[in-house]
């Protein structure tokens, strides 16, 4: 084999038995930007699995709690075998460290906030906006903080960067993680 070469077999129908070349010396080497490292204003989700067990919720959050990592939102979907705890911290680069070390598995995803404006109908005139643009939501749920004085929730979009145009047009207010920063002691 040539260094820059790696070559696979696929198994399974008709693409058995045959080796398909991969040449590295073709592919891009820098590393894959983030939305929030093209500018566009971002905030950072940790999914911790926990199991399935009385005390685990309590057993994260004094973890979090003893490290002066502050939840400013949550939210935690139940299955048979484990529970997803999404969250969105004050300090993830400290918490990814502190929950990795504690032996939790920690992946992280790059959602966006948005401020809600006033009125009864919030949740409307946001969700409106997104499907005028098109744009699907995977999930959404509240900070449990008021950044700028305002309500505002945490939205996985299918497209980040076109949620976030979409909501600029239409005048809505886009949060990153340095404005959850300085809103977590209000």
């Amino acid at each position: 084999r040539r260094f820059g070469t790696f070559e696979y077999q696929l198994a399974g129908n008709c693409f058995e038995n045959k080796v398909w070349p991969i040449h590295f010396h073709h592919m891009a080497l820098e590393p894959l930007e983030t939305a929030q490292g093209q500018g566009f204003p971002t905030i950072r989700q940790q999914s911790v699995f926990i199991e399935n067990r009385v005390g685990q919720l309590l057993r994260l959050t004094r973890l979090l709690d003893q490290s002066d990592t502050r939840i400013l939102a949550v939210s935690v979907v139940y299955s048979v075998d484990c529970a997803i705890c999404r969250m969105v911290l004050d300090e993830p680069d400290e918490a990814r460290e502190v929950l990795t070390n504690a032996g939790f598995q920690v992946s992280e995803a790059e959602l966006i906030c948005v401020s809600l404006p006033h009125g009864k109908r919030a949740l409307l005139h946001t969700w409106a906006a997104l499907l005028g643009g098109e744009i699907n939501i995977h999930y959404t749920y509240p900070l449990l903080i008021r950044p700028k004085g305002c309500a505002a929730i945490a939205v996985l979009p299918d497209n980040v960067e076109q949620a976030i145009r979409v909501l600029r047009e239409r005048k809505f207010e886009v949060l990153d993680q340095s404005d959850l920063y300085h809103a977590r002691n209000d």
